[in-house]
């Protein structure tokens, strides 16, 4: 790995840039306060890798699998993902700003306080995945597919879930009148849960 401590970005150690690490395998690693600028993690797999504090600006995650990985309080620049995917990943605390989603699948995992805020989501799918206190503010996320996903405390204003399947999603923090869900498919208990934060009174009888 080419280090390069003098031009590493603010809060990083060490720099690697300009760098093709096209199918490569990562196991186990750690890369810790790492600037990764320009680099090609195209077809790359992770597993059971850790990313601690690092910086990733201009990268190509294309087609890349990561298995169990962990990604905290890493932040994400200008990056694109196709085709990639994050199985029981941890990705707590990162950040994405400017980030291109064509289609990502994340399955389980912890997400909690990650950063999407403007986000286009359109094209990607949470599956049973932890996302306590994320920050989805303005995010968009129309017929986005968010099965059981934990949504407690998350950050919802002005997101537009119009249209995404939402069935077992925890929901009893969102506050329904800050975000669009027109077209959501969700379940009766959701449904509920809904109403009252609106301050309807639910019965049964």
């Amino acid at each position: 790995m080419n280090r390069r401590p003098q031009r590493a970005e603010t809060g990083t150690e060490s720099e690697v840039r300009d760098e093709d690490w096209y199918g490569r395998e990562i196991r186990g690693e750690k890369h810790e306060r790492v600037s990764f600028v320009d680099v090609d993690l195209t077809e790359v797999l992770t597993e059971s890798a850790v990313f601690d504090g690092c910086t990733f600006r201009g990268v190509r995650f294309n087609a890349s699998r990561h298995v169990e990985s962990a990604f905290l309080n890493c932040t994400f620049r200008s990056c694109t993902f196709f085709d990639t995917s994050f199985t029981r990943c941890k990705m707590v605390g990162s950040t994405f700003d400017r980030c291109t989603f064509s289609s990502l699948d994340a399955v389980g995992g912890d997400w909690s306080f990650v950063g999407l805020a403007g986000a286009d989501l359109r094209k990607v799918r949470f599956d049973g995945t932890r996302l306590r206190e994320a920050d989805l503010t303005d995010a968009r996320a129309e017929g986005t597919l968010m099965r059981d996903v934990d949504l407690t405390s998350a950050w919802l204003h002005g997101a537009d879930l119009s249209r995404a399947d939402l069935r077992g999603a925890q929901l009893a923090t969102v506050d329904p009148s800050t975000v669009t869900l027109a077209g959501a498919l969700i379940g009766p208990e959701q449904a509920v849960a809904i109403a009252e934060a609106l301050g309807l009174d639910v019965r049964v009888d």
